[in-house]
């Protein structure tokens, strides 16, 4: 009995650090990304989430399932994917982190990438991408 108490204290502060810490979750979430393990990857994602495009007004993506098949494809076809931080600002609840992604869909050439992340109770529920233009 008390280890069942003890466990179910541990996740309320497992769960409780999460939620105060959206860079935990997309830490968590890009780690998942850079091995290309779709289940630990989908962990951090909200099932009500919607992914933009900066300066489109509609999202790009919406829902858990939709993301899910869209990046288990795109991890499939890309085995040596790898993003790296260059730089990462907190923000309250929003984390932005200006990435440098190798390995995308099997290419040789790498790109830039600034993701702003909003997260709530330690799920991602809002992803908007800008891209560096030429």
């Amino acid at each position: 009995m008390k280890k069942i108490i003890l466990s179910l204290f541990l996740i309320g502060v497992v769960i409780t650090l999460k939620a105060q810490n959206p860079e935990a979750a997309v830490q968590a979430n890009l780690d998942a990304y850079n091995n290309r393990d779709i289940e630990t990857f989908m962990l951090y994602i909200s099932e009500e989430i919607e992914m933009y495009r900066m300066g489109e007004c509609e999202p790009y993506s919406t829902g858990k399932q939709e993301v899910k098949n869209t990046y288990k494809r795109y991890f499939e076809n890309s085995p040596k994917l790898h993003s790296e931080i260059k730089k990462r600002i907190v923000y309250g609840n929003k984390v932005i982190d200006h990435e440098y992604i190798t390995g995308a869909n099997g290419s040789e050439e790498a790109f830039e990438l600034i993701l702003i992340y909003e997260v709530i109770d330690g799920l991602i529920v809002k992803m908007t991408s800008i891209r560096k233009t030429t």
